[in-house]
């Protein structure tokens, strides 16, 4: 397998990042938290993470805004959103931003998994690992 990724996951419950954090770690994955968008947009831009997981009803910043900045920042970022308020307006609007993929929560480890698979991939493609 290529080198470990890096996956900045944002999500406002500590309870979900921390079982996250354990499946992506389980994954082979180095992980970096963030609770809210606008913690999501300034990890990103310090970690340079390979791929973001963002829920999308967050405080301060929501999951939309800080995917607009962080594909504005970074385009070829791959990112997987999740959202237990999965309308498919939300899932459209996210899509058509550039989000490599949306998921329901709750979530089961097998579709986080095939995220990082997509994510993975993505990273290949653009030449990064």
């Amino acid at each position: 397998m290529a080198d470990k990724l890096k996956i900045l996951i944002t999500d406002d419950s500590k309870l979900l990042r921390k079982k996250l954090r354990a499946v992506l770690e389980e994954l082979g994955c180095e992980v970096i938290e963030a609770e809210n968008g606008k913690e999501a947009i300034m990890k990103d831009l310090q970690e340079q993470p390979d791929g973001v997981i963002l829920d999308i009803v967050m405080p301060i910043v929501g999951g939309i805004e800080a995917l607009q900045v962080i594909k504005e920042v970074n385009p070829d970022i791959p990112v997987i959103m999740l959202s237990s308020a999965g309308t498919a307006q939300k899932l459209k609007e996210t899509l058509d931003l550039g989000a490599l993929d949306f998921i329901q929560k709750p979530y089961t480890p097998e579709q986080i998994k095939q995220a990082v698979e997509r994510i993975r991939r993505k990273v290949e493609e653009n030449g990064k690992k």
